[in-house]
């Protein structure tokens, strides 16, 4: 029996993620980690959001409780859009005005719940939550999603917070700030800020704070920050986030996802059909391409994408999202390379996918979450960043050496065909790239590792009794070997 449990300490911990899939799955999956230690978990989202979240396992079904709060109504945005994967880019800042909008519902639940919370474990774009926690005496935790590296280029709330370091540009973000005291190419390209810029012909929608200062208030009225992330993986960024902050750092590991045992009829059919194609390739020889959600690509990017992994010569099974429709493929495409290539356009179990013995390398958009599933199971990776925090991850995993990415113009991220072709090959097959894919096998060792992931958990639950039971007792605080401390 947890320590915890034999204390007598139950905790009732309420989770509130941000409207986007990559951000509801991995506050679901540190909800199970928690339940599974015996605590109580209230995991707050709208309807379609929590339609959208994994089955909750029936041995922990008494300790989550899904509470729906409807979106209220915006002007522009349409009734169904609950999540970033709704919308376009550019009105992103419309569902964030939603999600302000839900300030007094949290607000009440806090104050009626029962039992009462504890905690409250909050994402970016809350930044109005952890003045209402502390009015009502609950515990806070920002659950950073991003890297240590990411977070770091970010700055500390002082700077987040201030004129003197505002960046309105997409030239700001293109340059290494200051606060990193060690050589570094931690910085944005040009290109891929374009997008966090883009505006609708005739509108600019603006939700009243800026992503900066979101995440710098949320970040200041903190109890804890909690990252998603391993020390062991970017050590120096841990200690220099540290040193922004002045106050306790917990990594949570990455949350390995666990493949679902329950699926439905129809996703165990997709899983056939995606099986028997990846079981006719050799093994670590198919190139895994999938771009999230909500990247878009012009007409052009998709041609010399697809024209790349067509004269690449290897085995692909490439996932089209919605943004991506099959006429954008250059005409009878998927005929000629039917024999070797499957381009699919479902919804695809990507942990499944990644685990299966065929698969060598993954083409990826530099999500965190895909990029650590990947490295979860050694995948070499191959790196074409596009939007969000993607940029930063693809410099820290080439500065890593398990992935390289592919060569694209700095200002308009153009490229061409044979840059796909020249990567992919480095990094399947290349004696120059032996040693990028011999890192990201090694990086099993660490994303992979139940026992060391399950260590980052429980220092986690440790320091949340601890500080619990220091409100209620006033006693000492111990802190988890695992934390970084203020």
């Amino acid at each position: 029996m947890e320590e915890e449990q034999e204390q007598g300490k139950v905790l009732h911990i309420v989770m509130f993620p941000w409207l986007a899939i990559g951000h509801l799955r991995p506050f679901f999956n540190l909800s199970i980690h928690l339940a599974q230690k015996g605590h109580i978990i209230s995991f707050i989202s709208s309807p379609r959001n929590l339609q959208r979240i994994p089955k909750i396992p029936k041995n922990l079904s008494h300790l989550i409780n899904l509470i729906s709060f409807p979106l209220p109504e915006v002007e522009n945005l349409e009734p169904e859009a609950e999540s970033s994967m709704d919308v376009p880019h550019f009105k992103q800042q419309l569902l964030k005005i939603a999600h302000d909008l839900l300030e007094p519902s949290v607000r009440s639940f806090l104050e009626n719940a029962n039992p009462q919370p504890d905690w409250i474990v909050y994402d970016y774009a809350s930044h109005w939550l952890p003045r209402i926690a502390e009015e009502l005496g609950v515990s806070r935790a920002f659950f950073s999603l991003f890297t240590a590296a990411f977070m770091a280029f970010l700055g500390p709330p002082s700077a987040l917070m201030s004129e003197e370091f505002k960046r309105s540009t997409a030239e700001d973000y293109a340059v290494v700030p200051d606060w990193i005291p060690f050589p570094s190419n931690m910085a944005f390209r040009l290109h891929e800020m374009s997008m966090n810029f883009e505006k609708e012909a005739g509108h600019v929608y603006d939700s009243g704070t800026s992503d900066p200062i979101r995440f710098g208030l949320c970040i200041a009225g903190s109890d804890i920050v909690i990252f998603r992330s391993c020390v062991e993986f970017e050590p120096e960024w841990f200690y220099l986030v540290h040193q922004l902050y002045q106050k306790l750092i917990i990594p949570v590991g990455v949350l390995p996802m666990e493949d679902e045992d329950e699926e439905d009829d129809k996703e165990s059919s997709e899983w056939v059909r995606i099986k028997d194609f990846l079981d006719l390739q050799k093994e670590n020889s198919v190139v895994y391409v999938a771009l999230g959600t909500e990247a878009t690509l012009s007409q052009k990017e998709v041609h010399e994408l697809a024209l790349g992994l067509e004269q690449c010569g290897f085995p692909f099974f490439w996932v089209i999202s919605r943004n991506f429709p099959l006429d954008m493929l250059p005409d009878g495409y998927c005929d000629r390379v039917k024999d070797r290539g499957m381009v699919y356009t479902k919804w695809a179990p990507q942990v499944k996918i990644l685990s299966h013995r065929s698969v060598r390398g993954f083409l990826t958009h530099c999500g965190w979450n895909s990029a650590s599933e990947g490295l979860h199971f050694g995948r070499v990776l191959i790196l074409f960043p596009i939007m969000n925090d993607q940029g930063l991850n693809a410099r820290l995993l080439e500065e890593k050496k398990v992935g390289v990415e592919i060569q694209r113009n700095e200002k308009d991220g153009s490229f061409t065909s044979r840059s796909v072709v020249e990567v992919v090959v480095f990094a399947m097959v290349c004696e120059e790239g032996r040693k990028v894919r011999e890192n990201a096998r090694k990086m099993k060792e660490l994303f992979g590792d139940k026992k060391k992931n399950n260590c980052y958990i429980d220092g986690l639950v440790h320091h949340m009794v601890q500080t619990r039971a220091r409100k209620s007792n006033k006693d000492g605080l111990e802190l988890s070997p695992y934390s970084i401390a203020a």
